[in-house]
């Protein structure tokens, strides 16, 4: 089963869904906004993919932070207790494909990966 993260107001994250449902592949939407960001995921998200991936410091979140949070970002444990915190910091989409785990909307290596 693949499983989409993010958030329901996202323009990316509603692409994706849309692209999923074009592509007939059946998806479970967890949305950070209402199901908060599950540790137990974050820590495996980052494991496989690097915390530097997972945080979006291009977004609003990001840039509204003050320079004292922004600049004590430096390693994996510090930027999960941020994410955790603020989900919208969490580049989206999240996808689990069941094998493995991307971020962001790629539809050429996403049409691989069924």
């Amino acid at each position: 089963m693949i499983i989409l993260y993010g958030i329901p107001n996202c323009d990316t994250v509603k692409k994706v869904r849309a692209w999923l449902t074009a592509q007939g592949l059946a998806h479970e939407f967890h949305d950070f906004k209402k199901a908060g960001v599950p540790a137990d995921r974050l820590a495996a998200w980052e494991a496989e993919l690097g915390w530097e991936k997972l945080l979006n410091r291009k977004g609003t979140t990001w840039r509204k932070l003050d320079p004292l949070a922004q600049s004590g970002v430096i390693n994996a444990i510090s930027a999960q207790a941020l994410m955790r915190v603020q989900p919208s910091l969490i580049k989206r989409p999240v996808v689990e494909w069941g094998h493995h785990t991307t971020v962001g909307f790629d539809p050429a290596v996403w049409t691989s990966e069924r």
